[in-house]
């Protein structure tokens, strides 16, 4: 939530300082690359607000607790940036076909400053992502990554505006139209892996083989006929299945199934639930007992 709200008022000032620039030193891709920043702004408060919501304990309501807030916002920041991509391509389009004039040295220097800005902010935001295992901080974090790119297009097309002089005016334009392009791609693989997690896609084979090891690990566990995972914000829930002797009486199972998921959520705090199903092994005492006639 912090890194959501140094990254918001970061693009709103960059945002405003850019539009002005671009305004007033006539070059469409700072003010194309002003809008995004903006919507950008909006982008981070969308994610803040996520894990505010994702942050809240379970109630009545949402026994599970309120994690899904969290890939949701990061689908809603995704379309955004795909919509800032699409807006971005059809005004950058437009102005190719519109002439005008160059724009201002100054607008370069601009465009350097920021790409500086948003690539450290990028490097800061996807860290911490990676920390808290978000899929909605890790999206805010390329938002930043893409509105670095949009300026260094911009910057590319600045450049060939000012040295190519004369019917070199539009390269901005160009520059602004290719950054979209990137912009809805980055989209794109950003809101891909959101909707896996809203379908509940299965977590990486690495944590159901961990889980699986430290269960099977504790003593009177035969093995683990079943483990489903789920992923909820930034943790997960588990639903596990284990194989125990047939002849073990209610009250040693119980015990045996706590002592799993204390085993489990010790070594990996990132399952936050776990409920487990006890069966018998019938492979320990021979076979399947035959039914009764």
């Amino acid at each position: 939530m912090r890194s959501s709200a140094i990254g918001l008022v970061v693009n709103l000032l960059l945002g405003v300082g850019k539009l002005a620039a671009g305004l007033a030193g006539h070059s469409q891709a700072l003010i194309a690359d002003a809008v995004e920043s903006l919507g950008d702004s909006v982008g981070s408060i969308v994610v803040w607000r996520g894990l505010h919501v994702a942050s809240r304990p379970p109630d009545a309501d949402h026994p599970y607790g309120h994690g899904k807030a969290e890939p949701l916002a990061a689908a809603l920041v995704a379309v955004l940036l795909m919509v800032a991509g699409v807006g971005i391509a059809v005004e950058s389009v437009h102005q190719i076909t519109v002439p005008h004039q160059s724009p201002a040295p100054y607008t370069l220097a601009v465009l350097l400053g920021v790409i500086l800005i948003k690539e450290t902010l990028f490097r800061f935001v996807s860290r911490v992502g990676r920390e808290t295992g978000s899929r909605a901080v890790h999206t805010d974090a390329w938002h930043h990554r893409s509105d670095a790119i949009t300026s260094g297009a911009a910057a590319i097309g600045i450049v060939i505006a000012l040295v190519g002089g004369h019917g070199y005016e539009a390269a901005d334009d160009w520059a602004a139209l290719f950054a979209s392009g990137i912009i809805l791609l980055s989209g794109w693989r950003l809101l891909r892996p959101a909707i896996e997690e809203l379908m509940d896609t299965s977590p990486p084979h690495s944590l159901v083989d961990e889980a699986t090891r430290v269960a099977e690990a504790h003593p009177g566990v035969h093995k683990v006929e079943k483990l489903l995972m789920r992923k909820m914000g930034i943790y997960y829930i588990a639903d596990m299945h284990l194989e125990v002797a047939p002849d073990m009486s209610v009250r040693e199972s119980h015990a045996l199934a706590h002592g799993v998921k204390e085993d489990v959520q010790r070594q990996l705090p990132q399952i936050v639930e776990m409920t487990i199903h006890v069966e018998p092994a019938w492979a320990l005492s021979g076979g399947r007992p035959a039914p009764s006639p």
